[in-house]
C-alpha cells in the first residue's frame, strides 16, 4: 500500500534550502517519495509561497529551477471555492494553514506533514513533523 500525504511548505522548503536540523528528514522523505514508495501532495499556494521564499534567498531563476524539480515529485491539488469557504469559516488561526488543511481534506488525504503541528491543533487527520513520520515509517515497513 502506497502512503499518501500532503506536504506542507516549511517540509519542502528544509529540503530546497537545506534548512539544519530538519533537511535530513526532508531528505530521506524525498528519497521514499523519488522511490514512488509514498505519493505526495501539495498545493498551488505552497508553489507560489516557496517561489516567494527561493527567490529571496537565491534568484528567481535559481527559485523556478528548484520548482520544476519539485513538480516532478509532488501532485498539486486544486483550491477551490470550498477550501477557500470551509478556510474562512474555521477556527484556525493562520488562513494559509487552514487552506492547506481543507485543501489536503477535500481529496482524502489523511495525513498531513509539518513542521508547525500546533496550529492544526484542532485537525481531524493526522498531523506529523517529517521526523515523526519517518520514525512511524519505519515501523510500518519492517511490519
Amino acid at each position: 500500500m502506497i502512503t499518501k500525504l500532503f506536504v506542507d511548505s516549511d517540509v519542502i522548503l528544509d529540503l530546497l534550502a537545506k534548512r539544519e536540523p530538519y533537511y535530513v528528514y526532508s531528505s530521506k522523505l524525498f528519497t521514499l517519495i523519488d522511490k514512488g514508495e509514498i505519493t505526495a501532495f501539495t498545493s498551488p499556494l505552497i508553489f507560489a509561497n516557496l517561489h516567494y521564499l527561493l527567490s529571496k534567498l537565491n534568484s528567481n531563476a535559481s527559485a523556478l529551477k528548484s520548482l520544476r524539480k519539485l513538480k516532478t515529485f509532488v501532485h498539486i491539488l486544486p483550491i477551490d471555492e470550498k477550501v477557500i469557504e470551509q478556510s474562512l469559516n474555521s477556527d484556525f488561526n493562520d488562513f494559509e494553514d487552514a487552506i492547506q488543511y481543507f485543501t489536503a481534506v477535500n481529496n482524502g488525504i489523511k495525513l498531513l506533514l509539518t513542521r508547525n503541528k500546533r496550529d492544526y491543533k484542532k485537525s481531524k487527520i493526522t498531523i506529523l513533523t517529517a521526523e515523526e513520520f519517518l520514525k512511524t515509517w519505519k515501523s510500518i515497513a519492517k511490519g
